[in-house]
């Protein structure tokens, strides 16, 4: 390849890299961000619209009060800008032990964690890690990231394949997988971290015990079974999971206790 269409491509990345919109997460990690927060709301909204459509809604109305009544509590204690949103939740009949929320304030809540969220303290842990992705802007990171990811690898993969076709693909099938084991999946878990430190204090905030966090992830971890090596994984090892919120114990304990003093005593019960 000539030396100058090399120089171009690597001012043509430069570029690129300082025309990202930077910004910090709420526990001040650097995010990259090209994604419009209200396309994302959107997208959430069809794609939630499309669930409720599909899938078989709860009706036991016992059990919707109890999952409505912890999740109008943690979302009171949000930051205005997301506290303000329309929140809608759905209850899903199904055993998969799960949740999520999504942008624009979106909350699906699967009836299957209930067999691991055995008390409102740990449904609350559930919930507040789940909201925390929104607030932290964890899904607008990933789409921005994958974008970004792509373009990044296609470019690299021609200057090391010096131009020429078989070259450029191999080099750009390494970088994919570089991409995938040392980029993509340490990111995820990254967030996956922060989503529990974040939501740690949104339950903490709303008279929920975090102390319970602890077993409601050894609860999941029976539930899960066999679970990949943590390396390969989106998720914190369970261990490691369980050392990073027993940390963050001291500040979330402090707003607990705060929360108590301010009356804030949630009494959501399935009946």
């Amino acid at each position: 390849m000539p030396q100058r269409y090399v120089k171009y491509l690597i001012s043509m990345i430069f570029v690129a890299l300082t025309t990202v919109a930077c910004s910090s997460s709420p526990t001040g990690r650097s995010q990259v961000i090209l994604k419009s927060d209200q396309d994302l709301a959107v997208e959430s909204a069809r794609q939630f619209a499309e669930m409720k459509a599909n899938m078989p809604l709860e009706t036991d109305r016992a059990k919707i009060d109890y999952i409505h009544c912890v999740a109008q509590a943690v979302v009171m204690q949000l930051e205005p800008e997301f506290r303000d949103l329309d929140w809608e939740m759905a209850v899903f009949q199904s055993d998969s032990v799960n949740a999520f929320a999504m942008p624009g304030g979106k909350i699906g809540v699967m009836t299957g964690i209930l067999k691991a969220a055995q008390n409102q303290d740990q449904l609350a842990a559930v919930i507040g890690h789940e909201i925390a992705h929104v607030t932290a802007r964890h899904a607008n990171e990933r789409a921005s990231r994958g974008s970004f990811s792509n373009v990044g690898v296609q470019v690299a993969a021609v200057l090391l394949g010096g131009g020429h076709q078989g070259a450029t693909y191999s080099a750009y099938e390494a970088l994919q997988a570089g991409a995938a084991l040392g980029i993509m999946l340490p990111f995820s878990r990254s967030q996956e971290s922060e989503a529990d430190v974040i939501g740690l204090a949104y339950m903490a905030r709303a008279g929920f015990d975090p102390r319970e966090s602890v077993p409601l992830w050894q609860n999941m971890e029976g539930e899960a079974g066999e679970a990949p090596a943590e390396i390969l994984s989106t998720h914190p090892s369970s261990e490691t999971r369980i050392d990073q919120l027993v940390g963050e114990f001291g500040a979330a304990l402090k707003l607990y206790n705060e929360a108590k003093e301010a009356g804030r005593t949630p009494n959501c019960v399935l009946e």
